[in-house]
């Protein structure tokens, strides 16, 4: 199972927008609206490095108003 958080910028007057899609994407484990260098950041769980790939690039970079997105893989479960 591979981890990983993914972070967005969205633009400005298009929150509401992303998050409304945001909430219907299966995939996501948890999302949080947030304060600093991002506006967004999300959990998802995937089998593979393939199917995060296919879901950033055909899902989340397809959404309106997002504006740039960053990831991180989980290296380890710590808690």
């Amino acid at each position: 199972m591979l981890s990983a958080y993914i972070m967005m910028k969205l633009h400005v007057g298009k929150d509401e927008e992303v998050f409304a899609k945001i909430e219907r994407l299966k995939e996501i484990k948890e999302a949080n609206a947030t304060y600093g260098a991002f506006d967004l950041v999300v959990k998802v769980d995937f089998k593979n490095i393939e199917e995060l790939d296919r879901f950033i690039f055909e899902e989340i970079r397809r959404i309106p108003g997002v504006a740039e997105t960053s990831s991180m893989i989980v290296a380890k479960k710590i808690v």
